[in-house]
């Protein structure tokens, strides 16, 4: 468990996400979902999720959407703030199609999506006093070996379902400030 003191500001949360064709740094915001966010899911090029499901709709789950300056739309995601078992639950990440390795192969247009949402994350359960523990699923074997090779994120009983991790600690503390200034 790691504190960010907010009063006194100590660093503050800085997004950003890299453009694959020049390795521009580029500066994102991450802001609540809004209809027309999920609206956008369904149009082409469609994503792999429509966000306009029930599913992604449930009221339990926060969204939120990550975005350029010019307001391109990069990605979604999905967070339960489960203060009871303190830690913050991410549900669901999903990229453009653009950025999707599973719809585009390797030819991304951005990378880095994937980390500052978990980031996105750490943050929101610092800031619901949850000491910076997040959990979440991998999709694939690739992005289960990925976790833990790249993040430190430590494997948890999945109960027959997908893998489960963790992230937490140290390796959490690494993951946030990164976009700390």
């Amino acid at each position: 468990m790691f504190c960010f003191d907010k009063e006194n500001d100590m660093g503050k949360f800085v997004p950003f996400i890299v453009r694959s064709e020049d390795a521009q740094r580029i500066d994102v915001k991450i802001r609540r979902m809004n209809r027309s966010d999920a609206k956008q899911t369904e149009k082409e090029p469609v994503w792999q999720t429509s966000w306009m499901s029930d599913y992604m709709q449930d009221a339990a789950f926060e969204k939120y959407a990550l975005k350029t300056a010019e307001g391109e739309l990069v990605a979604l995601a999905a967070y339960e703030i489960l203060e009871n078992d303190v830690m913050v639950h991410i549900t669901y990440i999903e990229s453009q199609p653009e950025s999707n390795p599973t719809i585009v192969g390797r030819t991304k247009k951005y990378q880095g999506i994937g980390r500052v949402l978990i980031a996105y994350g750490i943050k929101l359960s610092i800031d619901h006093e949850c000491g910076g523990t997040v959990t979440f699923e991998a999709k694939v074997p690739e992005l289960a070996e990925h976790y833990v090779r790249d993040y430190g994120a430590s494997p948890l009983p999945s109960f027959g379902g997908a893998p489960r991790y963790e992230l937490s600690g140290e390796a959490a503390m690494k993951v946030f400030v990164t976009y700390l200034k």
